[in-house]
């Protein structure tokens, strides 16, 4: 692996051959769960689940994160290049929809090594804080079929605050256009997706002035059938208690203006979540691997 690490928008410079980057990991592979997943997008999750892959790590910093035991926690197992390649082959075997890796990009070389050793014949979904660059993406063509893309935030400031990642927005909004030049066709095959973009909001309490510059940019920039996941699971955890706009879950009128705007704008193709998701229950335990 390269010894100077620029692989995502930081472009830390530490080789991780010898050290964690910003990210927190080195260029071993940590994996801290595999599980066949049943909570994702219906067409993702299907009735046989989705066989999620979650990396340790991430690039980003969000002070609201649902995984921050792994995220910034350093829980994990280290797992060769040919391991990894073996837990997709098993997972395959297990009869899931789709190979899930979630939070991958810092391990985007070591992925693609482990996919050219066994490629599985179902779909490979790159599940992204979407705060990635396109020469990173550019390098997952021909291995990656979906792309399941946050979209957080519009704000500078809040993108700052939240995420330590001022240039969020700048960042991931050519990011997705990367991603939607890749697999630029929504295929799906029996109510199961096998290859396209879905994109992912997750909305904030007190904050949908900024979803909605999101979902305006998402109606400009892409089709009117990209499959857009609004999502209102937002509950308070790791760093959030002590900020009182943070410290509650959205309101029912929150979801109401955002689920509106998306009609509004003919964005019909997709997920609104219920209400009832955000709930500490949906999060893995990842002292159970």
């Amino acid at each position: 692996m390269e010894e100077i690490c620029s692989r995502c928008p930081r472009k830390c410079g530490i080789n991780r051959n010898l050290k964690a980057g910003v990210c927190g990991e080195t260029n071993t592979v940590q994996i801290s769960k595999v599980m066949i997943h049943e909570w994702e997008e219906p067409i993702i999750s299907g009735t046989k689940g989705s066989g999620a892959i979650f990396f340790a790590g991430c690039n980003l910093k969000c002070i609201y994160c649902q995984n921050s035991e792994i995220s910034s926690g350093g829980v994990g197992k280290s797992y060769t290049i040919k391991e990894l390649a073996e837990v997709f082959k098993n997972l395959q075997e297990k009869g899931v929809h789709n190979i899930n890796l979630v939070t991958p990009t810092h391990y985007s070389k070591q992925i693609v090594e482990a996919l050219k050793i066994f490629k599985p014949t179902i779909p490979i979904v790159w599940n992204t804080s979407s705060y990635e660059l396109p020469e990173t993406l550019e390098e997952l063509r021909g291995f990656v079929d979906i792309f399941l893309a946050d979209l957080k935030y519009c704000s500078s400031e809040l993108s700052e605050k939240l995420s330590n990642a001022k240039d969020y927005y700048e960042i991931a909004t050519k990011a997705i256009l990367k991603m939607k030049e890749i697999q630029p066709d929504d295929i799906i095959e029996n109510g199961i997706m096998k290859k396209g973009l879905i994109l992912r909001h997750l909305i904030l309490p007190t904050q949908t002035k900024d979803s909605l510059k999101i979902v305006d940019w998402i109606a400009s920039n892409l089709p009117k059938s990209t499959i857009v996941s609004i999502m209102s699971q937002y509950t308070p955890c790791y760093k959030t208690f002590s900020i009182p706009w943070l410290n509650q879950k959205i309101k029912p009128l929150e979801n109401k203006i955002v689920v509106s705007a998306c009609e509004k704008h003919g964005l019909t193709n997709g997920f609104y979540q219920d209400l009832e998701s955000s709930s500490t229950s949906y999060i893995p335990k990842f002292d159970e691997n």
